[in-house]
């Protein structure tokens, strides 16, 4: 069972929660925003239900609600960015403004960033990239979830990857993946609702297939494409950790299970800037030339789709209609609420299903 929640109203419910639990509220709606934006985009696993482990995590104080994020070398176009121990969303902000400004000048900028936490979906910041016309490469570590290629313990972390681009009057092209066959927040949705997951996706402490979402977060989650998932997630690993001196592989902290100390994460950006490369308004019609080509190329009875072409719809769709919202996550956040609002009337609970016209 679901409820149907207006964005607005699901993301000011989150940031009133996220203040309650100590964080200012201009970063507490950022938050809540960033977790809203990838349930408006049908990626559930990045969104309010990360809200209960977030307030845990500032009421043990083991993230700080009020980070000096800022920058400690600088080459260049080349910055390294101390999170302070911030919210990741809040770290990733500032970083992407401290780069932005340094783009009219420089044209490309690469930022390394250290010290950082759990930063959400990285969609949410490329978009942000993309309206300042620039292409952004993101590169993020995780926590040990998966491992090695070959190998028996967990070592790498699901490594986000994230690449978005402006396409003139189209939506832009947003690549946004684990290195994984799927995210471990879709595994620990699943556990949240009470379902299984699907054959493939990870295995449990033994090295054997499971459905059980409980062995599967156990065990290990799976490289998408094999030894080439693997390999790109090292490549990732280096980018975030290496460049940025964060941590790496098992020494960062789990979000859920390490209430004992900070996670550490890291992450690695460039932006360039597309009017130093092309004239923005050349550029705009090649994207859009290069889009319709790309839709014209499949048969007649099939689409062939753009990178971020669903995402973007599901975030229209679920703009008018309102974000399905597992009851299960719905109680959670009603728990946390600090007034005791309720978030949606029991009545209006459906099955997802039943959401969509």
């Amino acid at each position: 069972m679901s409820v149907l929640v207006p964005a607005r109203q699901l993301e000011e419910y989150c940031a009133h929660i996220l203040a309650a639990a100590g964080l200012p509220e201009p970063d507490a709606l950022l938050v809540a925003s960033s977790l809203v934006d990838a349930n408006l985009r049908g990626v559930d696993s990045h969104g309010v239900s990360r809200i209960p482990i977030y307030v845990k995590r500032l009421q043990l104080g083991l993230v700080n609600p009020h980070p000096d994020v800022h920058v400690t070398s600088e080459a260049g176009g080349a910055l390294v960015i101390d999170g302070d121990n911030g919210m990741g969303q809040v770290v990733m902000q500032r970083s992407l403004e401290l780069a932005l400004s340094r783009v009219p000048s420089a044209r490309t900028v690469s930022v390394a960033v250290r010290n950082s936490n759990h930063y959400g979906s990285g969609a949410y910041f490329a978009k942000k990239a993309a309206a300042a016309n620039t292409a952004i490469f993101l590169y993020g570590s995780a926590p040990s979830t998966m491992a090695a290629w070959g190998g028996r313990e967990r070592f790498l972390g699901t490594n986000p990857y994230t690449f978005c681009v402006p396409a003139g009057n189209r939506e832009p092209m947003m690549l946004d993946m684990a290195t994984s066959v799927v995210a471990r927040g879709r595994i620990i949705l699943a556990q949240q609702v009470g379902e299984r997951i699907p054959e493939g996706w990870a295995v449990d402490p033994n090295g054997e297939p499971t459905t059980d979402p409980e062995s599967a977060l156990a065990g290990s989650v799976l490289p998408f494409g094999g030894p080439k998932g693997y390999g790109i997630a090292l490549m990732v690993e280096v980018m975030a950790a290496m460049f940025s001196g964060a941590a790496s592989g098992p020494e960062i902290g789990d979000l859920y299970d390490d209430l004992d100390r900070p996670q550490g994460v890291g992450a690695f950006f460039t932006l360039h800037d597309i009017g130093a490369f092309q004239p923005l308004n050349h550029f705009s019609q090649r994207m859009e030339h290069l889009f319709d080509a790309i839709k014209q190329s499949g048969p007649p009875d099939r689409e062939v789709l753009i990178p971020g072409e669903l995402e973007a719809r599901a975030a229209q769709r679920n703009k008018e209609y309102g974000i399905s919202v597992p009851s299960a996550v719905v109680a959670d956040l009603e728990r946390l609420s600090p007034d005791g609002r309720r978030l949606a009337n029991p009545d209006d609970a459906m099955t997802n299903a039943a959401t969509r016209k």
